[in-house]
């Protein structure tokens, strides 16, 4: 294990020891101790809560060990000081590394370095830095990837607090919230805001469900901040009727009818919709009348709910007990998210029914809101911040999508995320409209719907691809400098899901808003991070969110890297950088004089290389099904290889060091095709047989990570090495060849004459080792992404226009 710790608040001995008495560790019966030994005693005796007598103590110390050949509880009987040695030997064990395993007894200090774990120097303690080094110990993270103090908490170390009074909560340790809430006692309650909306066009503003956790120390005077995640998921999914509606991509490319279109032709602007009147508030209460049971949680929202924050979940509009209809992305999709927030802080009414007639406030709420959530979830986190909303204070916004036009299209083609082969707004819309899983809600609503799809479906345009105003409603970066709210992004860097696009032009745009916002990239796909073993994710969040929710002085913005990326090459490697690629210090050009991989055979001649679009039948049929296979024989080099003349692939010289590519690479050239449209996608690749990552973090233990006393759990993951490979897909583009310039702009192209063409791809962040080959590779259909019309189309590019750029970092040491 390798330790990345970035939530550590740097902290003197004076205020360490002040915080340790506040928190019980040192208790004024340890006054009388005379001598070192005796105050550690004391000190270990609090890391085993669980434990309530001497016998149960001596136990425990019986089964630690202190030095090679003493355990603790020997070494105890006669100890005249305490050095750096047994102390670490000691720790080590505590926070779950095994002697003669994870590190040697003659030699703690050696594995704490290694681990990247802090320590102290002295080699022997007075008071003073015995608890100076306790307190760093408590802060310093386990082979669980908890800090110590974490997993004193899961044993009880906390249950104690639970009885004291609210006005003495929430208890913050080194800048962070602890687990000094009971959550065998949180409030769970249902209320109903009402949103300035009527979707489905029924008379009344439309009612939202709002699932609430909050702590009972609430009701005793206690006013907390609030975690909300608005998901579209939570009341659940009709998969039936998603499945229904996705569309047949084993359709043709077709020719787009030229145009002279500009931006302001597809430009959304915004009407403001005549209304229904809000409902009359008649009579008020401080109490709902609705609870629940299992809420669907995010992990991270349940170890905050342990540590002072109250939890909110909304599905928004279109979902089971809620008015409207989903719409995918749009404004009104916004507005309903936002009305939580604006109904926390006092600005919107909810009620205690359906019936809309007895009013009840957010009281218990200080009228600080976060936001968390992937995917979708933080999508409609970035949506919320974009319009500046009151109360906000920041959001946590992972795997999210800042532009639906760059989820679902590229460059004028329809483009799916990745596994979702044939999906579009309508089809998610109709997946997230739960309200259809209720037959008598669907009974009357269904008709409604089912007109608001058949819209989705004919404002998205599969016909094209091209941008267009139902786009530019879905598109959060026109609103950026509306932002108020801080923000940490949370982005795979292997997300072909929400592309590496959507979080790269949100930070570009963020650059001139004036607002502090972290850049978290990782080496997965579409996943959480809160619970991997390698990095403090759940404490970094904990700082944010103790600072941003409860005004904390605790350097949070200072301690939290700009940007933190995760290695590419190495296991359990985060490194901290000031930014992306703006500061870059160079380029990297290729032209293609660079190995060319195509042999005499091909048709190549002086100035043109080709290749065809359309496989056999056969090869087409077997790649619809087996997406792997096509990637695999789409990057080989084997001459014999079925896609060898379905592509051109091109090779850069080993590089003589290693490299640090960022940003956003850029193709251009020239290009031919035999019809009146066509198509090209662009695979960067990394040559070099290596091991690399898995985009999947691995389980490394179940129900690992305990997220409070008696509370909830999660597994422990990271990403580990995986076999060596010969080659790994760095990044991908795509590109309609009547909308080289604009998407939303069609032009016309003639059978056989080049164009210019120029393409940025999606954005990297990666490492190329020394003798490692560049390699770029040059397509028309994507069996993953695009639409698959198996057609006899016919590609030639000029040898001598195409060029390779890819921004440059200085690398850093590992």
């Amino acid at each position: 294990m390798k330790n990345n710790q970035f939530a550590i608040v740097p902290t003197d001995s004076e205020a360490a020891i002040a915080e340790l008495t506040k928190t019980h560790f040192i208790t004024a019966d340890m006054d009388t101790l005379t001598t070192v030994p005796a105050v550690y005693r004391a000190l270990l005796a609090k890391s085993f809560p669980e434990v309530h007598s001497e016998a149960g103590l001596k136990h425990k110390f019986a089964n630690l060990m202190a030095t090679s050949q003493q355990t603790l509880a020997e070494w105890l009987d006669t100890a005249h000081i305490v050095n750096n040695q047994v102390f670490y030997n000691v720790g080590l064990q505590l926070l779950g590394f095994l002697p003669g395993q994870d590190f040697d007894l003659a030699d703690p200090l050696l594995a704490m370095r290694d681990i990247h774990l802090p320590m102290v120097g002295e080699s022997a303690f007075d008071r003073e830095s015995l608890y100076y080094a306790w307190y760093l110990l408590l802060n310093t993270r386990g082979v669980q990837g908890q800090t110590l103090i974490e997993l004193l908490t899961t044993r009880g170390f906390f249950a104690p607090f639970y009885q004291a009074d609210s006005a003495q909560k929430p208890l913050f340790f080194n800048g962070k919230a602890q687990a000094v809430f009971d959550t065998d006692k949180l409030i769970r309650e249902v209320v109903y805001v009402e949103a300035p909306l009527d979707t489905d066009d029924d008379g009344q503003r439309d009612l939202l469900k709002v699932e609430i956790l909050r702590p009972a120390e609430t009701n005793h005077g206690l006013k907390v901040p609030v975690l909300y995640t608005a998901s579209p998921y939570n009341q659940g999914i009709d998969d039936q009727a998603g499945k229904a509606q996705m569309h047949n991509v084993d359709v043709p490319l077709t020719a787009k009818t030229p145009d002279d279109n500009t931006y302001a032709d597809v430009e959304f602007k915004a009407t403001t919709p005549k209304l229904p009147a809000a409902r009359s508030v008649d009579e008020t209460t401080t109490e709902a009348e609705e609870s629940f049971g299992r809420e669907r949680s995010y992990t991270l929202n349940d170890y905050f709910l342990a540590r002072g924050f109250a939890v909110v979940y909304a599905a928004g509009i279109g979902s089971v007990d809620s008015d409207g209809l989903a719409p995918t992305g749009d404004e009104d999709e916004t507005t309903s998210t936002i009305a939580i927030i604006e109904w926390l802080t006092g600005k919107r009414h909810a009620f205690t029914t359906r019936d809309g007639d007895v009013a009840i406030k957010a009281w218990w709420t200080n009228g600080s809101v976060a936001m968390t959530g992937r995917s979708y979830l933080g999508t409609l986190a970035t949506a919320a911040a974009t319009t500046g909303v009151d109360g906000l204070k920041t959001i946590i916004s992972e795997a999210a999508i800042s532009s639906w036009y760059d989820y679902y299209r590229d460059n004028g083609l329809v483009v799916a995320p990745d596994t979702f082969q044939g999906e579009d707004t309508d089809v998610l819309a109709a997946e997230v409209f739960s309200r259809s899983l209720k037959a008598g809600d669907a009974h009357h609503i269904q008709g409604k719907f089912n007109q608001k799809l058949a819209e989705l479906t004919a404002d998205q345009d599969r016909e094209t691809g091209s941008y267009n105003r139902f786009w530019d409603e879905r598109n959060y970066l026109k609103n950026v400098d509306k932002i108020k709210a801080d923000i940490v992004m949370v982005h795979g860097l292997n997300d072909w899901n929400v592309k590496p696009r959507n979080v790269a032009n949100l930070w570009d745009k963020l650059q001139d808003v004036p607002v502090a916002k972290k850049l978290i990239l990782h080496q997965g796909q579409h996943i959480y991070i809160n619970n991997l073993q390698s990095l403090d994710f759940t404490d970094m969040m904990n700082l944010w969110l103790s600072h941003e929710l409860y005004d904390l002085d605790n350097h949070a913005e200072a301690l939290l890297p700009n940007v933190l990326v995760q290695d590419n090459t190495a296991a359990e490697t985060w490194t901290a950088h000031d930014n992306w690629w703006e500061d870059a210090d160079k380029s990297l050009d290729f032209k293609v004089q660079y190995k060319e991989l195509v042999p005499a055979d091909h048709p190549v001649d002086q100035r043109a290389a080709h290749f065809t679009d359309k496989l056999p039948d056969k090869l087409f049929a077997h790649y619809q099904q087996h997406l792997n296979d096509w990637q695999n024989d789409l990057l080989s080099e084997d001459k014999t290889n079925p896609l060898y003349n379905h592509r051109l692939l091109f090779k850069s010289w080993q590089a003589p060091a290693d490299q640090l590519l960022v940003g956003r690479p850029q193709v251009s050239g020239t290009v031919a095709v035999n019809q009146n449209f066509g198509m090209l996608s662009f695979m960067l690749i990394d040559f070099g047989l290596a091991q690399r990552l898995t985009v999947s973090p691995q389980l490394i233990a179940s129900k690992a990570l305990d997220l409070g006393y008696h509370w909830r759990e999660d597994d422990l993951k990271d990403f580990k090495l995986a076999p060596a490979t010969p080659f790994k897909m760095i990044t991908k583009g795509h590109l309609n060849l009547q909308n080289r310039h604009e998407p939303w702009h069609a032009e016309a192209i003639q059978p056989n004459q080049f164009n210019d063409f120029s393409v940025e791809l999606q954005p990297i962040f990666h490492r190329l080792l020394a003798g490692h080959q560049l390699g770029l590779v040059i397509y028309a259909t994507d069996m993953k992404m695009t639409v698959r019309g198996n057609q006899d189309l016919q590609y030639s590019l000029n040898l001598n226009d195409i060029k390779l750029r890819i921004p440059l970092k200085t690398l850093k040491a590992k």
